[in-house]
């Protein structure tokens, strides 16, 4: 088996067809490991950019590379057929966290019309791998941790490395995936990237469901029990939303409690998250000016899985 690990550096540039900046990339690194984890090949080269002649200076200071570097670089569609050859036999590849993948997909649609793509068969975000890994050696904080960070806790030398500089970031993580390497680990953190889900999963925006009459919320969603004696409710006033939440009031149909109920629905990829929430009685009142009353007309015949 052979692995890929990967590493991009990016500038800021407004990209005159969409009106906005991008992230270009502008520096690519690799290394390849074999099954035993030791490096075999490296891969490494800088890019010219396609829409500006210039790169910030916080760019510049971060990875060390001048406008004048830049502009001796080879053009983006170039680098990506040269770093195809060279992971053309990879199994899986890693980044360091998965925020590279983003700017890869931005670079692909937009500076590569969509039609050229980075080789990944499987892919693995490496940073969850060893963080897990630190969780077993007594790392505490749930925050994602640096690669420096990482590198220090684990005890890898790092005195000669460029941090910032795209191979020296992989030569870093080809040590960490080394030391925390853990088969059921890896194969559960693995994914399958060669479907086109994998990059509509990544394109995929979850976000929360504000209209009561949403084709994914079923109306059996949208009722409680009551919290103290388990019996069916009635709601006894209209559904209000409000902060990701839709309120209403019920009235218990066996022992008479009254109660504020809330549920929040979440759309992502694959499903829908549902929260619920049981709060005191609110008696009804007129609507406050950030308080949108909704009526629900979920059809049982609407209703999807």
């Amino acid at each position: 088996m052979e692995y890929i690990i990967l590493d991009l550096e990016w500038d800021s540039a407004y990209y005159q067809p969409l009106k906005r900046f991008i992230n270009q990339i502008l520096q690519i690194g690799a290394v390849k490991l074999n099954d035993s984890f030791e490096v075999i090949d490296t891969f490494s080269v800088n890019i010219r950019s396609e829409i500006s002649n210039k790169v910030t200076s916080r760019f510049t200071k971060l990875t060390g590379i001048t406008s004048e570097t830049m502009m001796e670089g080879i053009p983006f569609r170039a680098a990506v057929e040269r770093y195809n050859i060279f992971a053309e036999n990879a199994d899986v590849t890693m980044t360091w966290s998965n925020s590279d993948l983003y700017t890869i997909i931005e670079n692909e649609d937009y500076l590569l019309d969509g039609n050229l793509k980075f080789r990944m068969h499987s892919y693995l975000d490496l940073q969850k791998l060893v963080q897990q890994n630190l969780y077993t050696k007594g790392y505490e904080s749930k925050n994602q941790i640096s690669l420096e960070a990482a590198a220090e806790f684990l005890k890898i030398d790092i005195s000669e490395i460029d941090f910032h500089t795209a191979l020296d970031d992989c030569l870093v993580c080809a040590e960490l995936f080394k030391i925390s390497y853990d088969k059921k680990r890896f194969d559960a953190l693995k994914k399958d990237a060669s479907g086109k889900d994998f990059y509509d999963r990544l394109r995929f925006k979850p976000y929360a469901i504000s209209d009561i009459n949403d084709r994914n919320i079923k109306k059996s969603q949208l009722e409680f029990s009551c919290p103290k004696c388990k019996a069916a409710t009635e709601r006894i006033s209209n559904w209000k939303y409000k902060n990701r939440w839709f309120t209403s009031n019920f009235k218990c149909g066996s022992c008479g409690f009254r109660f504020n109920g809330r549920v929040a629905f979440k759309k992502t990829f694959d499903d829908i998250k549902i929260k619920y929430r049981v709060c005191d009685y609110k008696p009804k009142k007129r609507i406050a000016n950030d308080m949108q009353s909704v009526r629900e007309t979920v059809p049982g015949s609407e209703e999807r899985n």
